[in-house]
């Protein structure tokens, strides 16, 4: 049985780690992750449900589309009972004629429900269980006309609950005196910290519902990457342009590297030890972990579990700073 937590007040107990998919999008398109094979792709969701995880986040803008119709392919062989909830995203649009331009940022009203029922569709499903804005739009559209639409999408039973993605916590603190917001989806790791410093500590106080996403910084923390990999990504790859894959990837790889013996310590990879860093906070419910194969879902399972020691912490906060990777806090508060 894997650890749950309430996801806020929206009703739903959520296993602490979700699968993420991402990267079952494939590649050819602006932040894909390379070649994927749709087999593959089942088999890991498939399997991640079989172990008990109880929800999949993905999103619209996610291989243009492919991403959510490969996810309701995964789900169609589970019952109601057992088929997990399945979380989705708004706000990110593209042009089909030219799949690698980066997707617009988009918050019309209009726009928003006509993505909630293409979503509908890719999902093969009447209901989302949560509909979150991916990102702050950049077309003028002020936080009231677009929080204000999924607020709409909730009341009319479109939606279960709305939720803010890569939103600060002051255009979240914006969006709660209009309705409130169910969850909201930051990143988190080892390297990118900020999300701890006052969006998630305001989340906890106001029953928002937390999944962080990025918890093993798209690999980098597995102890799998080396420059001689990074180097050989493909040219579809977006990580090939992040700056933690380049400006700074010395100071990355020492810091997964320092993951080592605590992982060894607990019988673990490093990939658990760096999940279950981020469910140490107070106010996480839940990470979002990628897999693109069934092994790798195993690989970090065991951080829903895990219970990271003050002994553990400090060495990771240590390691945080002798190696200078990232910013933020670099230790949850003592007895967490």
């Amino acid at each position: 049985m894997v650890a749950k937590r309430p996801l806020g007040r929206t009703g739903m107990e959520i296993t602490r780690v979700g699968f993420g998919a991402w990267a079952i999008g494939g590649g050819e398109w602006s932040f894909g992750w390379g070649s994927q094979e749709d087999t593959e792709s089942i088999a890991a969701i498939r399997h991640a449900v079989e172990v008990g995880i109880n929800w999949v986040d993905t999103a619209a803008v996610y291989g243009l589309g492919h991403s959510e119709e490969v996810v309701a392919t995964a789900l169609e062989v589970f019952s109601d009972a057992d088929r997990p909830s399945v979380f989705t995203k708004c706000g990110l649009r593209w042009d089909d004629r030219d799949p690698m331009a980066p997707a617009r940022r988009v918050g019309r009203p209009e726009s928003i429900r006509e993505e909630a029922e293409l979503s509908l569709k890719r999902l093969r499903t009447d209901r989302i269980d949560l509909y979150q804005m991916h990102w702050p739009p950049e077309d003028g559209t002020p936080i009231e006309e677009y929080w204000g639409t999924l607020l709409e999408l909730r009341q009319e039973g479109v939606i279960a609950a709305a939720g803010l993605s890569n939103h600060s916590a002051d255009q979240v603190q914006a969006a709660e005196r209009l309705g409130h917001v169910d969850s909201v989806q930051p990143p988190l790791s080892l390297i990118n910290r900020q999300a701890a410093a006052d969006l998630i500590p305001w989340c906890r106080d106001h029953e928002t519902g937390v999944i962080v996403y990025s918890p093993m910084q798209s690999g980098l923390l597995t102890g799998a990457f080396t420059a001689e990999r990074v180097a050989g990504l493909p040219e579809d790859d977006w990580r090939r342009r992040s700056g933690e894959f380049t400006v700074n990837l010395e100071q990355n790889l020492a810091l997964a590297e320092a993951l080592r013996p605590v992982a060894e310590r607990h019988g673990v990879t490093q990939a658990a030890i760096a999940v279950a860093w981020t469910l140490v906070w107070p106010g996480v419910t839940g990470a979002i972990v990628g897999a693109r194969r069934p092994d790798q879902v195993d690989s970090w399972l065991p951080a829903a579990d895990l219970e990271l020691t003050d002994e553990d912490l400090d060495e990771l906060a240590a390691a945080i700073e002798a190696t200078g990777a990232g910013s933020g806090p670099v230790r949850p508060p003592s007895g967490a």
